[in-house]
């Protein structure tokens, strides 16, 4: 039986007769070599109150050793990547080169040095200094543990104690309590005695960062409602997410959620006749990247009826056919994606390509297009924008623009939106009516281009109007953003100049620290 990271030390799970294993989805094979607990709430409560000491020594703990932890963290990931990504390989069955050693692991170091950075130079704190009231504020830690709960598709990127809602409460100056998600658990635990390591060699408090691997659902809600758990990141799907943000927002738990996301993607006439085999060269590759399993995969596209776009369907539904299955990530994924195609199909939608569960080795579903008219989308707009997880795509027509903005206009919140345009300004006044509703329906709008990359910098925001996430002022990807979500505004009224943290300060040794000085913004040397 594995051990769970709790406050500092391996510890044997108190739970030991509750366990599960991995599976080799390559395979389909369980990975019978390693067993994982599954907590009780006594063994969780524990995890708790430990994190709970930690903030509070953290509240004393300088944000340059933060810093250090999260490099010395960066380097030791850095060293062990090849041993990672073939154990990650494993679980997930995602391609050692280059997908893990290659992509995702660099990413997963670069982003934590981001959030290195971020604490050492304080600037995501904004501190705001008003010398004609004599009050000052920043943000500051929450006084209280994180709780991250990470996804199945990004075993380092978005992992619990590794991705950036991790560094982000760290950076923040929170512990973290990382919940391992069942579909690659070794990968994480590896992880977890890396950071373990750092943490030591660093001298943070014992249970600043803490893991478990799993446990009964009703103990995921009584955690997310724990009084002295201070705030929570989660990526997953919808019903899971909105599970816990029901039991969050109870107990006044701020919870930050990425959940769904059907990242719609409307190609205007003029785009269509000018480049339409280009385009659907483009959307074909980043649905079926991944199999699918990406929160940006474009999984709704919209055209404006035209042989142009009867010519790019018939490209898409050939380019589908001949593209072999792609590895899912977990057999429960398998059944999810075939019952979001038979619940597209019930809505209306036709299948063009695909639409079986693979007859493979390894977990996989038939790459699949489906199309449907604009009035039957319109007639059924919440059935016919559910997520696929997986290399799944439903093509709408509309009759003219003013569907096509219809369309745009019965959206749900997704996490991106893009439209393509004729290069000539062809299009540039559908676009204009177009992007002004599509702009309040995403958190990340684009022009031209696919929306499966996500850019670790300070413009990025991953994030968006609910459904798909659940709160559309945070980012959970670029920092110094993400940082802010993990924090709470800290307000000082006619506290002695001594008395107040450095950085508001009227004279501050760091000198570079950018702050707004009555209602100016300057370095703090200024």
């Amino acid at each position: 039986m594995q051990k769970i990271l709790f406050n500092g030390a391996w510890t044997d799970s108190s739970s030991p007769r509750s366990q599960f294993h991995a599976f080799n989805p390559s395979t389909k094979a369980e990975l019978k070599e390693r067993a994982f607990p599954e907590s009780n709430w006594q063994e969780i409560e524990s995890i708790v109150d430990a994190a709970y000491e930690a903030a509070q020594a953290l509240l004393e703990t300088e944000p340059s050793t933060l810093a250090a932890f999260l490099e010395t963290y960066a380097a030791k990931i850095e060293v062990a990547t090849d041993r990672l990504a073939a154990i990650a390989h494993e679980e997930t069955g995602l391609p050692v080169s280059p997908r893990l050693a290659g992509v995702e692991i660099p990413r997963t170091i670069n982003q934590i040095r981001q959030a290195a950075a971020a604490a050492r130079s304080g600037d995501w704190a904004r501190p705001t200094l008003d010398t004609e009231n004599n009050i000052h504020s920043m943000h500051g830690p929450l006084g209280g543990p994180v709780v991250v709960f990470g996804p199945n598709n990004f075993p380092f990127a978005y992992n619990g104690i590794a991705g950036g809602d991790f560094a982000s409460a760290i950076a923040a100056g929170n512990p973290v309590i990382a919940k391992a998600h069942p579909a690659h658990p070794y990968t994480t635990q590896l992880l977890a005695e890396l950071a373990q390591e750092a943490a030591n060699e660093m001298g943070l408090p014992s249970g600043t960062v803490q893991l478990f691997y799993g446990t009964a659902p009703e103990n995921g809600l009584k955690l997310v409602a724990h009084p002295k758990v201070a705030a929570v990141g989660f990526t997953g799907s919808r019903p899971g997410g909105l599970a816990l943000k029901e039991a969050a927002d109870k107990a006044g738990t701020p919870i930050y959620l990425e959940m769904s996301s059907v990242n719609p993607v409307f190609v205007l006439p003029g785009a269509l006749e000018e480049r339409g085999p280009e385009i659907g060269k483009e959307l074909h590759a980043s649905c079926t990247l991944g199999a699918g399993q990406f929160c940006t995969k474009p999984g709704l596209v919209v055209l404006q009826e035209s042989k142009e776009a009867s010519a790019l369907i018939e490209q898409m539904a050939e380019s589908f056919s001949q593209t072999p299955p792609g590895i899912l990530l977990t057999g429960g994924g398998v059944k999810a994606v075939s019952n979001a195609v038979e619940q597209l199909k019930a809505a209306g939608a036709k299948v063009a390509a695909g639409g079986n569960v693979a007859n493979t080795a390894h977990f996989g579903y038939e790459p699949t297009l489906l199309t449907v008219d604009g009035d039957t989308f319109l007639a059924n707009p919440s059935e016919l924008q559910s997520e696929a997880f997986g290399s799944v795509c439903l093509v709408v027509t509309a009759t003219d623009i003013e569907q096509l903005k219809a369309v745009a206009a019965a959206l749900e919140g997704n996490l991106t939106g893009s439209i393509y345009s004729e290069s000539q300004g062809r299009d540039d006044d559908s676009y204009a009516g177009l992007a002004k509703t599509l702009r309040t329906k995403v958190g990340r709008l684009l022009n031209d281009k696919v929306p499966t990359g996500v850019a670790v910098c300070p413009s990025m925001n991953h994030g968006g109007p609910y459904p798909a996430t659940g709160h559309p002022g945070f980012t959970a990807v670029g920092f110094p953003a993400s940082v802010i979500r993990f924090s709470a505004l800290h307000s000082y009224d006619n506290v002695r100049e001594h008395r107040l943290p450095v950085a508001l300060r009227k004279k501050n040794p760091t000198g570079t620290l950018n702050r707004l000085v009555n209602g100016k913004w300057t370095t703090a040397d200024a």
